[in-house]
C-alpha cells in the first residue's frame, strides 16, 4: 500500500470533495464492520480521539468495559470509485485499542501484528500472501433479495455468452484497480455462476486489508448489477464449493527464506520446516480457516477441496501443495482455506503452526504424488495421511487440545470463538433439515 501522512489526507480529502469517512475494521467472526462519520471529524479520527462502543461488537468486551478506541492506519487510506452523489466517500481500516492505550487483545489486525514480531525474533522479516478467492453470483428477486437462480451456466475459463457474470467480473476487476489492486487473474471457475479474482501478493497485514476490502467490493458491485454475491462456501449441493487458496512465503533479509537453489525441488529447509509445522498442526487451524457449519459441506471428496493431511508438487489432491514457480516467487499454497475465514486470524494461526515446525526443525513427511481420493483408507494409514475434521463440532475439538494455535489467537479470541462456535453448532445440531423429511417421514 502507499504511505500517507495525516497532511497528505487532508488535502486528498478537499481536492477529491470527500464528505464521509468509514472507519472500518474487522471483529472476530471476520465480518467487516465500520464506523461512518462526515469528513468534518476527520481531525478528531487523525488524532486517534475517534471512541465507538465496544460492547456492541459480538466478541468484543463486555457492557462495563465499552469504551473503545479507533486508531486508523493512515496507509489504509482510499477512497471508494462510488459516491453519495454528493461527494466522495473514503475509508481508512483500524486497529483497536484499550483506552489506556494498549492493543486491544480482541482485535484480530492487532493480534496478527503480535505473531508478526514473534516471527521477527526468528530472523524473518515479512511473511507474504498470495490469496485465491472464489465467490458466486446469484439473481436477485424483484424485492432485491437473494434468489438460488444463476446467472450463467458456465464452467472453467468459459466466456460470454456462456458466462454472462462476465461483465460484473470485470467492473469488479476495474474498480479494485483503480482502489490500488494489481490483478493477475480474473476468470469463471468450475461450477455454473462461479468466479475467481487474483491479485499480487503482499505482506500479511496488507494481504488481509485486501481481502476484506475486496468482499466489500464484490458485493457492492454485483448488486449494481442486479446480483448477489456470497463467498459461502457450498451454496449449492453437487457442484464445486469456493475456496480461498492462500499461497504464502516467508522473507528475511537475503530474500526468499523457502528458496534454496541446491535444495530438493529447490526448497529450503525453513520451507520443509515451515510446512511440516504446517501439516502437525492442520486438524486444530482448520476450525480457523474453514469457522462455518457450511464449510465442511466443501471439504468432502469429488469437488476438488483437500481432504487429507498430506504434501505434494503438481497433485493437487493433498492439503498443501508447492507451485512449480521459484527464487522470488517460491511458495507453498493451502488449499484448505474458504472465504469464510477471519484473515487475520487465519494468517496468525498458519505463522504460528509453520514458525512452531522451524522452532522444532521438525521434519516433513514425503510427498504424496498419487491421488489420494484413490487410495484406500488402508493406504492412507500406511503413509501416515489423516483426515481433516468432517464438522465444525470436531475441527473445534481439535483446536482445543492444541496448545500452539490457541497461543496465535490468544485467550480473549479463542475463548470468544469457541464459545460463538459452540452456539452455532448447537443451534444447527437442532434443526431438522428437508433432506430428513425427505428420508423418514414415510420410512418410519
Amino acid at each position: 500500500m502507499p504511505e500517507f501522512t495525516k497532511e497528505e489526507i487532508k488535502r486528498i480529502a478537499k481536492e477529491e470533495d470527500v464528505r464521509f469517512l468509514r472507519l472500518m475494521f474487522t471483529d472476530i467472526m471476520g465480518i467487516i464492520k465500520n464506523v461512518e462519520v462526515p469528513i468534518s471529524q476527520l481531525e478528531k479520527v487523525l488524532s486517534n480521539k475517534m471512541m465507538f462502543d465496544g460492547s456492541s461488537i459480538e466478541g468484543f468486551v463486555r457492557i462495563e468495559e465499552s469504551d473503545m478506541y479507533l486508531r486508523p492506519d493512515l496507509d489504509s487510506w482510499l477512497i471508494f470509485p462510488w459516491g453519495t452523489g454528493k461527494g466522495k466517500i473514503a475509508r481508512l481500516i483500524c486497529d483497536i485499542y484499550n483506552p489506556g492505550g494498549t492493543p486491544f487483545a480482541g482485535d484480530p489486525r492487532n493480534n496478527l501484528k503480535r505473531v508478526l514480531k514473534e516471527m521477527e525474533e526468528f530472523g524473518f522479516t515479512e511473511f507474504n500472501l498470495g490469496p485465491e478467492p472464489e465467490f458466486f453470483l446469484f439473481k436477485l428477486d424483484e424485492n432485491g433479495e437473494p434468489t438460488l437462480e444463476l446467472n450463467d451456466k458456465g464452467g472453467y475459463f468459459d466466456f460470454a455468452p456462456t458466462d454472462l457474470g462476465e461483465n460484473c467480473r470485470r467492473e469488479i476487476v476495474l474498480q479494485l484497480e483503480e482502489m490500488g489492486f494489481e490483478i493477475e487473474a480474473s476468470h469463471h471457475e468450475v461450477a455454473p455462476g462461479q468466479h475467481e479474482i487474483d491479485w499480487k501478493y503482499a505482506n500479511a497485514i496488507d494481504a488481509c486489508d485486501y481481502i476484506q476490502t475486496f468482499k466489500l467490493v464484490v458485493k457492492t458491485v454485483a448488486r449494481q448489477h442486479g446480483l448477489h454475491a456470497t463467498f459461502m462456501p457450498k451454496p449449492l449441493f453437487g457442484v464445486n464449493g469456493s475456496g480461498m487458496h492462500f499461497n504464502m512465503s516467508l522473507f528475511n533479509k537475503d530474500g526468499n527464506a523457502f528458496y534454496d537453489e541446491e535444495g530438493e525441488m529447490q526448497l529450503s529447509e525453513t520451507a520443509r520446516q515451515f510446512m511440516a509445522g504446517i501439516l502437525k498442526h492442520a486438524r486444530a487451524y482448520t476450525a480457523i480457516c474453514n469457522p462455518t457449519v457450511n464449510s465442511y459441506k466443501r471439504l468432502v471428496p469429488g469437488y476438488e477441496a483437500p481432504v487429507y493431511v498430506a504434501w505434494s508438487g503438481r497433485n493437487r489432491s493433498p492439503l498443501v501443495r508447492v507451485p512449480e514457480s521459484r527464487g522470488l516467487s517460491t511458495r507453498i499454497e493451502l488449499r484448505s482455506v474458504d472465504p469464510t475465514a477471519n484473515p487475520y486470524l487465519a494468517m496468525a494461526v498458519l505463522l504460528k503452526s509453520g514458525l512452531d515446525g522451524i522452532k522444532n526443525q521438525m521434519k516433513v513427511p514425503d510427498p504424496v504424488d498419487r491421488n489420494i481420493y484413490v487410495m484406500t483408507e488402508e493406504e492412507r494409514h500406511e503413509r501416515g495421511i489423516n483426515d481433516l475434521p468432517s464438522t465444525l463440532h470436531n475441527a473445534i475439538k481439535y483446536l482445543r487440545q492444541d496448545e500452539v494455535v490457541k497461543e496465535a489467537l490468544g485467550s480473549h479470541i479463542y475463548n470468544n470463538f469457541v464459545e460463538a462456535k459452540r452456539i452455532e453448532w448447537a443451534a444447527f445440531r437442532q434443526q431438522v433439515s428437508e433432506w430428513e423429511r425427505e428420508q423418514y417421514m414415510e420410512l418410519y
